[in-house]
């Protein structure tokens, strides 16, 4: 099956086309909340390189959040405009899943390993969760606000890894030895292939006309 992804979450904007386990395409953007702009050329690359293969889409997935409310908004309404039109499923990916495998990615297996994604909900607040280093959750989705003990019950017998765009202002609040940072961790549409396409085989598809990306916290002008 051949998925197109769309990761539109943070100041990143990323595609990716996958054909079964495989990126076949792949197009990212780190310049900034252009979102808007930039998402519709990077998805006539993609379907101009599906018409010049005779290839089809089979579904699209996108990036569900926590994140950027705009960036979200038009990652999820073009992914559902593309479904609506192709009459293909939508399938969503949480944003905290997808930056947990790219981290992962950097690392050499261990089991005792717990990862951290944090994405940045402003001053001191970041959305968070916790999975192992099977990539299951293990502690749900919530926002935190960043104290010195935030995460010491985790921290006493466990390392911890903390990555993605809200880990950098907690470097200096974080201080146990069992904590580690990683930088430059994004959320990437080429990370979304392996839990999109096994959405797909589990026929795990979002409903097209009612699907709303996982804000968390509600939307403020002035926040």
């Amino acid at each position: 099956m051949v998925i197109l992804h769309i990761e539109t979450s943070t100041h990143v904007c990323s595609v990716a086309l996958s054909e079964k386990e495989k990126c076949i395409f792949q197009r990212s953007s780190y310049d900034g909340m252009n979102h808007a702009a930039l998402l519709s050329l990077f998805i006539q690359d993609i379907l101009d390189l599906l018409r010049k293969s005779g290839k089809k889409l089979d579904a699209v997935a996108v990036s569900s959040g926590p994140g950027s409310y705009t960036g979200l908004r038009i990652g999820v309404s073009t992914a559902k405009g593309l479904c609506y039109g192709l009459d293909i499923p939508l399938i969503s990916v949480s944003t905290l899943e997808i930056i947990t495998i790219a981290a992962q990615q950097t690392l050499s297996p261990n089991e005792n390993r717990l990862f951290v994604p944090m994405i940045d909900a402003r001053r001191m607040e970041v959305y968070d969760a916790i999975f192992n280093a099977k990539g299951a959750i293990i502690r749900n989705t919530a926002a935190s606000i960043i104290q010195e003990n935030a995460y010491a019950e985790w921290l006493k017998n466990n390392q911890l890894y903390f990555f993605g765009n809200g880990a950098a202002k907690c470097k200096q609040v974080i201080t146990s030895p069992n904590a580690t940072f990683i930088d430059d961790i994004h959320p990437l549409a080429e990370n979304m292939i392996v839990p999109a396409l096994k959405k797909y085989q589990q026929q795990q598809f979002e409903d097209v006309a009612y699907f709303e990306p996982f804000y968390l916290k509600e939307f403020h002008v002035n926040a």
